[in-house]
């Protein structure tokens, strides 16, 4: 009798619902099944302890290896175990096999090409200017997760003039260029998302609408319709994912009502095209990988001159919400099990696939003597590691405009600062770069190590020393020193190292054993490269430096002393890569990180300036200098939480109530957990307690300032991102009409 066990990270097989009807399936199917964890399997007995459903209810068996596995959890949950996973597959064959995300999917068509014409053109995002191109080429686009599912974290955006209309979860709002753009990197900054153009597939009633092609195998390993139904979405809205409150029907009342004469055919093109798009990437998948599929779930359009057009393919799409198709679906899945376990041959022949198809690609052809050769890394490249307290985004903002104004640059996304992200990042640089530029984040120690291990740099940057997750460090300063020296140790030891003279903390990193050149930038202590003559212009600053024996002036387009440091560290680095003083004067017009003291000029003269991504007592500070500086009348602070400050947040909290008495704010309003201890330090120190608030709700925060607000004032919104201050700089933008 033939074994299936099912793998799941869930230990308890209650919690995942098709588990009873895969037992109850099986069982009727005269098949034993077994529910399992990866930390369950004991490879030396080769044995698992499994559930096992008996007498109505999941008893715990040990139980022998399955026949065969279906692999029915989270990727990303079971990526913890995959060395496990990996012994098993060379045990047991397994049913189900990842076809990649979206973007994969995708890519693979379009290098196969016979599906190529019903792929979307579609790209990643790395920069915003890709989202503005695709909005003048065709005015409306879909910006989405690349990883997304059912339908969520979808926007829809259209250029109507000079302003932009963004549509999300069925709400649509207008923004102008810049709040956009602030929106779009923020969702960046949590992943990674892809653009399109926007294929509207549209009833006659006005309802967008797609179609769900759901494909599996059979007990004969053939592929199979398991079924084809129309999405609609409600009213207002542009997803017809079923989880955001689209409904479906029954495919043939649909296709009646809204194609009359072509129902037959449309139905039949579906069909078709579902079962020929399935063994197309089942043989891609053979071919690159030796791996068989068994079910995908294709969503599909129709444009205005009947074209199909693919949207996505998922790989294990689930049961169809309707029809009462649970139970096909699974006997699917069960009896082709059964057919894979007594058939192991097939996986043979799919792993010869891929033998025969790397030969054929490695073999020269006669036709094209020069063979296509793998691309590598070049090995000259100059990689720059970033890492620091604060400034690393801009930083690498500045360094990388400067480099491509002759080479082609890699540049680290923003925020884009894991470990997780470098290991993507060492796959994007094959592809033909000349420099890389890569933030190192870290909130603990051991993890820059771990980025110089998967990437090391051959010049290194630490912008500073601060208080940025001290509490990580038992509040002490000398250990984030320690752990950010973990750059210092592992990057080329011949490399090029900077550091901030101006920054006492930097004093504690661990230099003595690094044998390269190391180049120092200060504004108020001499350095390698120092500037002087530091201005607040209206909308940047300005300074002057020597470079090459000649005095030059330099303007950057973000306001702060603390960025005059960012611009340094980049002009070294170009400087000793030999960029002119004319290339680097050029680079440093960047486009600077949204949110990142971001000014928006209101009616009523009033002035908002946006600092709402990271938050840390350094950086506070630094954007009250800059509120004293550019305000013109009323100076008002609102200042958020500041995280992982551990010990210190009191003493750190303290000092920054007393900054803004000796910054002469005028006006003063906290947010968030414990942040009154601001004020009563503030208070302590003689200002005025009528002129201060605090407060933990968000709704009451905004009915004040909509009170309290004057024409003429100058409003700094800080705050760390997770604390979502950027409500507030909306919400004000939006009372004032910001731009």
């Amino acid at each position: 009798m033939t074994t299936i066990g099912m793998l799941h990270h869930r230990k308890d097989p209650t919690t995942v619902l098709k588990s009873y009807a895969f037992a109850a399936v099986a069982k009727a199917e005269g098949i034993d099944f077994f529910y399992f964890t990866p930390k369950s399997v004991n490879f030396t007995k080769k044995t698992i302890l499994a559930q096992v459903y008996e007498n109505g209810a999941w008893q715990e068996r040990e139980c022998p290896f399955p026949d065969v596995i279906y692999n029915a959890g989270s990727p990303e949950k079971l990526a913890v175990s995959k060395d496990i996973i990996g012994k098993l597959r060379k045990e047991i064959p397994f049913t189900t096999n990842s076809i990649g995300n979206k973007w994969n999917v995708a890519k693979r068509l379009l290098a196969y090409k016979d599906f190529a014409k019903y792929i979307i053109p579609t790209e990643i995002i790395q920069k915003m200017d890709t989202v503005h191109q695709y909005l003048v080429k065709y005015q409306t686009v879909a910006f989405k997760p690349i990883d997304g599912r059912k339908g969520k974290g979808i926007y829809f955006i259209s250029k109507e003039g000079t302003s932009y209309s963004v549509k999300h979860n069925s709400e649509t709002t207008k923004y102008t260029k810049s709040q956009l753009d602030a929106l779009l990197t923020e969702q960046l900054a949590a992943g990674t998302f892809i653009v399109q153009p926007y294929i509207r597939s549209v009833t006659k009633s006005g309802l967008v609408f797609d179609f769900r092609l759901h494909v599996q195998k059979n007990g004969e390993g053939e592929w199979v319709v398991t079924t084809v139904y129309p999405r609609v979405a409600p009213a207002g809205s542009l997803v017809p994912n079923i989880n955001n409150g689209g409904y479906t029907n029954y495919l043939e009342p649909f296709l009646q009502q809204e194609f009359a004469e072509q129902a037959f055919d449309l139905k039949r093109t579906l069909e078709h095209f579902s079962l020929s798009l399935a063994k197309h990437l089942e043989q891609i998948q053979m071919q690159e990988f030796g791996e068989m599929i068994d079910e995908i779930g294709v969503d599909v359009g129709l444009d205005q001159h009947m074209k199909l057009w693919i949207y996505e393919v998922n790989w294990r799409p689930g049961c169809p919400p309707t029809f009462y198709l649970e139970l096909d679906v699974v006997q699917n899945t069960i009896r082709y099990a059964k057919y894979l376990a007594e058939n192991r041959q097939v996986l043979a022949k799919a792993r010869q696939t891929k033998r025969v198809h790397k030969a054929q690609q490695e073999k020269p052809q006669e036709e094209q003597p020069v063979t296509k050769i793998p691309k590598q890394r070049r090995q000259d490249m100059p990689i720059i590691g970033i890492t620091g307290s604060a400034g690393k985004t801009t930083t690498k903002a500045f360094l990388s405009s400067i480099l491509r104004t002759k080479w082609s640059t890699f540049e680290a996304k923003d925020y884009w600062n894991t470990t997780e992200h470098t290991k993507k990042h060492a796959i994007e640089l094959a592809n033909g770069y000349e420099a890389a530029v890569l933030e190192y984040g870290m909130a603990y120690k051991g993890v820059i190590t771990e980025h110089c291990r998967i990437i090391q740099p051959t010049m290194s940057i630490v912008t500073n020393v601060g208080l940025a997750h001290v509490g990580n460090f038992d509040g002490d300063v000398r250990q984030v020193a320690l752990a950010k020296s973990e750059l210092i140790q592992g990057m080329d030891q011949r490399g090029v190292l900077v550091i901030n003279k101006d920054d006492t903390n930097s004093n504690y990193l661990t230099l003595k054993q690094f044998k390269g050149k190391i180049l120092t930038v200060g504004v108020h202590t001499d350095a390698d490269y120092k500037a002087y003559n530091v201005r607040y212009k209206e909308d940047g600053m300005t300074f002057q430096i020597k470079l090459r024996g000649k005095e030059i002036s330099l303007f950057i387009p973000i306001l702060g002393e603390h960025h005059v440091y960012n611009a340094l560290n980049a002009i070294a680095i170009a400087d000793y890569l030999e960029f002119t003083p004319q290339e680097i004067k050029q680079g440093l017009l960047f486009k600077k990180p949204p949110r990142r003291l971001t000014l928006y000029r209101c009616k009523r003269g009033i002035t908002l300036i946006d600092d709402t991504v990271h938050s840390h007592p350094q950086g506070v500070k630094a954007a009250i200098d800059v509120l004293s500086s550019i305000a013109k009348r009323r100076k008002v602070a609102i200042i958020g939480q500041m995280r992982e400050l551990g010990d210190l947040r009191e003493a750190e909290y303290k000092k920054v109530g007393e900054y803004i008495k000796e910054q002469d704010i005028d006006i003063f309003i906290t947010y968030g957990f414990r942040t009154e201890e601001m004020n009563a330090a503030a208070q302590a120190a003689g200002f005025n307690s009528k002129n201060m608030y605090h407060f933990t709700n968000k709704e009451k925060l905004h009915e004040l300032l909509e009170k309290i607000i004057k024409q003429g004032d100058t409003i700094l919104i800080k705050g760390a991102s997770k604390t979502n201050m950027f409500e507030t700089v909306k919400f004000l933008a939006d009372l004032y009409e910001g731009k």
